[in-house]
């Protein structure tokens, strides 16, 4: 039976805790087909991850080229691209195929921290916020479309970083998103381990200078450098 929904897990290196992520997938099994895409992990993530997925693919490392590569062996007519460290709501198949169904070429979810401090909060409210005033959905809001939406669009662009911000902005074009009010639940590891200020300038100014037009190959050694 052709699956209702694709969720595609880009991974590299997530060997400590995929298989506790994949494991809050396996009720969707039955209707839902499961692939994770790894990008070169040389820490046995692909190994553990088997077992969990109904396919587990290669691709060159890059979230970009290894979603379009999910995409590629997606069986399904809608697609959804799903972070390691993002957690679903419990009835998110069910919100992606009524918005779909209400004529939704794309949409995604808002966002909240697996961590309970006020500021956490505060950040997901503006960035929950600020995708609703913009239209421009981020990667941790598991961002998800029809097949053919994400065949009109070309794909992800095959940049560096900032490739979820660029698909946004393709999709737009096909209509506006559907911005779910359920929220997925991701991580503030990245957050905390590199210093909330930090981290919030540090987007900033990165969206800023593509918003400008820098290269993003720039701007993710940037990332990388500054993180």
């Amino acid at each position: 039976m052709k699956p209702q929904l694709s969720i595609i897990i880009p991974v590299v290196n997530e060997a400590s805790q995929i298989a506790i992520k994949l494991q809050a997938l396996q009720p969707l099994r039955d209707r839902c087909q499961l692939l994770l895409v790894d990008g070169g992990s040389d820490d046995n993530s692909a190994k553990i991850a088997k077992p969990l997925v109904d396919q587990v693919l290669q691709s060159f490392r890059g979230r970009a080229r290894q979603m379009n590569c999910g995409a590629a062996g997606a069986q399904a007519d809608v697609l959804l691209f799903l972070r390691a460290d993002t957690r679903l709501p419990d009835n998110a198949i069910n919100l992606i195929l009524q918005a779909v169904t209400d004529g939704y070429q794309w949409g995604r979810f808002d966002v909240s921290f697996d961590n309970p401090q006020p500021v956490f909060r505060l950040i997901a409210f503006m960035m929950n916020w600020r995708s609703r005033l913009t239209g421009i959905a981020t990667g941790d809001q598991a961002l998800f479309m029809t097949r053919q939406a994400f065949q009109a669009v070309v794909g992800f662009p095959d940049i560096a970083l900032m490739e979820d911000i660029a698909i946004s902005a393709r999709l737009k074009k096909l209509g506006s998103p559907c911005c779910l009010t359920a929220k997925v639940v991701t991580s503030a590891r990245r957050w905390q381990q590199h210093g909330i200020l930090k981290t919030i300038l540090l987007m900033w100014w990165l969206r800023l200078r593509y918003f400008f037009g820098a290269d993003p190959r720039e701007l993710v050694a940037s990332y990388y450098r500054r993180s």
